[in-house]
């Protein structure tokens, strides 16, 4: 089974920092991409970014670009997103999602973290 678990969200003032983590487990990953979500109180969700597993190739949504950057451990099976230069607009909960690279829609969900960004 499946299961994709976050971490490392919290409170931090505008201008700051934040390490997400998104610990995989139940499967290789090898096949797969994996994305970072984010959905703010009565928005949609959106996208954010996402990398391939098996060659680190990413992509970012145009809002952090420059700010944000992800990147996966193989050895941990985990995923992160380094947020920097953080804006309170980026205050949302974040989710980590996985597919089969290819597949059209995301299969596997994490329950989220908060990132509240202060001004």
């Amino acid at each position: 089974q499946v299961q994709l678990v976050e971490s490392g969200g919290g409170l931090v003032q505008a201008g700051g920092s934040l390490r997400l983590s998104c610990a995989a487990s139940g499967r290789t990953f090898t096949n797969y991409v994996m994305a970072w979500f984010r959905q703010a109180p009565g928005k949609e969700r959106e996208f954010v970014a996402i990398i391939s597993w098996r060659a680190g190739s990413t992509a970012y949504a145009d809002s952090v670009k420059g700010r944000f950057t992800i990147s996966r451990d193989a050895a941990k099976n985990t995923v992160y997103l380094q947020m920097n230069s953080l804006k309170p607009e980026d205050t949302a909960v974040y989710s980590c999602a996985a597919k089969v690279a290819g597949d059209p829609s995301y299969n596997y969900w994490g329950q989220g973290t908060q990132v509240t960004v202060s001004s």
